[in-house]
This record gives C-alpha cells, structure tokens and sequence, in this order.
C-alpha cells in the first residue's frame, strides 16, 4: 500500500519549534487537532507518534521539506497503540528503511496483529467510520518492533531520550523525556490544549478519557510523575508545544477528578450517555469562558465537540468496570 496521490499536491503544514523539534499536522479529522512530531538531531531523526495511513504522505512530505533523509530516522515512537497516533506506523515504516518502532509492552502485540485493536475501534466508532478514519491497517514487522520499559534510554545521536510509562490514559501509554532540553512528549497524558481556545491567560486544557483504559488514580499519578521532571515544554498530539506546565498540571489534574465525579454522579441512570455529555460540555464552556475563550457555542463544539463524545465513552466504560469489580467483591 502506498501513500496517497495527494501526498505530491499537499504541502503538510509545518510548525517549528525550539530544540529541534517540528509538529506535523497529522490532517486527522480537521486541521490542528493532531500533530506528529519530528526531533530532529545532527542529521539524525526519530518521529514520535504517526496519526493514521492518511497522515503518511504528509510526514514523508515534512522530511523532505526539512531536508531530512528518510534514511536518518531511526526511531519511530509511538506514545500508545490508539489509531489516531499509532494507526500509520506500518505504513510508514515501509519507507523508513533504517527505522524501529518503539511501542510499550502492553502495546506490542496489537501492533503486530491489529486485529483486536480494529475490532475494539470498530466498537467506538462504527464500521463505516472506522474505515474512513483508518482503512486498512498496516502490521508491524517483529523484527522492527523495540519493546520500550520503562525507565529505558534511547539516544538520537547523543541526545538522550527516557521513556517513562505513564498510564491512565491507557494501560499501553508512555511518555518521552527529553531531559536536557527540558521537553517532555506526553502523547495523551498530559491531556489535550487546542491553539483555538489560547488566551491572553496562557493555553486551556482538559483531560482525555476515552475509552477503553482510562483510570482517574492513574491518570493523576502519571500527570505527577512528567511533573516532576520540570519540564518547561509539554508536547501533547493534541496539539502540540504548551509551556507553564505547572498550571496545566493543576488544571489537568483537577480536571480529571471532576470528570469521575461527574460520571459517578450518573452511574444508573437510564440516559447515562446524554447525561454525562451535556455535564462534560457545560464544564468545559464554563471553564473556558473564566479562561477568557470568547469561542461561541457553536465553535466550541467544532473544537471540543468530538472528545466530549469520546470522552463520555470512556467514563461509561470505566463506571462498567466499577460495577463489575464491586459486584465480584460482594459475592460470598
């Protein structure tokens, strides 16, 4: 399978970053909602995550522009296995010769056979989406697959890069630490800050629970633990650099705490989904508009709109999980 034709006529949109460091807007589902990331070090280079067989001709298309050889990446990092950051890197590793995927423990197997991944897919977003979101998805070969511990180190020529695994988000999730620069790519743990909702105040931000792993506990512990690296830059897939890390921490964090809330609150009620959006909506508008964010309602649902759905699926899925494990402490 190659890249699509528009990959010759489409110029992928490009953001330039300190330390090396570009966002490629990985073109899923609108502009500026998911970018993949190029690091690139003295003639070296590694992306970390690849949106989906759809964002591949436009990474491919960002080397050339900046004069990167396909052959300098050797390291293609894949924060988590969800398919809008992962759902590309077979395809993509087809024209990385010299490139290993590197996937956590938890993650591997669904990336060498993604058939329960598009199964599970399917089930959050239907068939006919998932197709026109994905298509076929591409397996990894073994024999490119680096398995990522945590703690583990890998070096781009000599800059060094920690993974630290970081669930909540998803059992399969880590986190790059680029230690001397101060940068830490967060995939989705440090949640998700669209340029759109920017302020005079800074950058807003929320949590991202989707479905099928999210774990608030978790989720707060691991937000801590890229906190206490100190990084001065964030680097989210959704979408990009944000810097004052100590307030989005506090944010994100109090942010995940009132999401289970809310979910608790609606646990057994018959329009359990209805519910918990229209809750998840009203925080959202009400935190954005203390934030300053004059977006109308309207826009605001174009933002935003999509990951309060997701999210909703993911506190629903959580509040079953919830269910189950109080129903089996009870039985005798």
């Amino acid at each position: 399978m190659a890249p699509s034709d528009r990959s010759q006529s489409s110029e992928p949109r490009l953001t330039r970053h300190p330390d090396g460091i570009t966002a490629v807007d990985a073109e899923y589902i609108r502009t500026g909602l998911a970018a993949a990331h190029i690091i690139h070090e003295k003639g070296r280079a590694a992306f970390v995550d690849t949106g989906t067989n759809d964002s591949v001709p436009y990474l491919l298309s960002a080397l050339d522009e900046l004069g990167i050889p396909h052959d300098a990446v050797e390291y293609v990092f894949l924060t988590h296995v969800h398919l809008d950051h992962a759902g590309g890197a077979g395809l993509l590793l087809r024209y990385l010769a010299n490139a290993r995927a590197v996937i956590h423990p938890r993650g591997v197997q669904h990336l060498l056979d993604p058939t329960k991944l598009v199964l599970a897919s399917i089930a959050v977003y239907g068939e006919s989406q998932f197709k026109k979101l994905y298509g076929d998805l591409v397996p990894l070969p073994v024999e490119r697959v680096v398995i990522a511990e945590d703690k583990q180190k890998f070096f781009l020529a000599d800059r060094e890069l920690e993974i630290i695994h970081t669930p909540g988000h998803a059992l399969h999730h880590y986190a790059i630490v680029d230690r001397a620069h101060g940068n830490v790519f967060t995939g989705d743990t440090f949640g998700i800050s669209y340029r759109e909702m920017d302020t005079d105040q800074g950058a807003f931000i929320v949590a991202t629970t989707t479905p099928s792993q999210f774990d608030p506990d978790q989720l707060v512990a691991s937000i801590e633990r890229i906190e206490s690296y100190a990084p001065s830059a964030a680097y989210l897939m959704h979408y990009s650099r944000v810097t004052d890390i100590p307030r989005l921490a506090a944010d994100l964090k109090k942010d995940v705490r009132e999401l289970a809330r809310v979910a608790r609150s609606r646990a057994g009620s018959p329009n359990l989904f209805k519910e918990i959006a229209a809750d998840i909506r009203a925080m959202w508008i009400d935190r954005a508009r203390k934030h300053g964010c004059n977006l109308s309602d309207e826009s605001f649902d174009a933002v935003l709109g999509n990951d309060v759905e997701l999210n909703t699926q993911g506190l629903e899925v959580w509040l079953q999980r919830l269910e189950s494990s109080a129903s089996k402490r009870s039985k005798p």
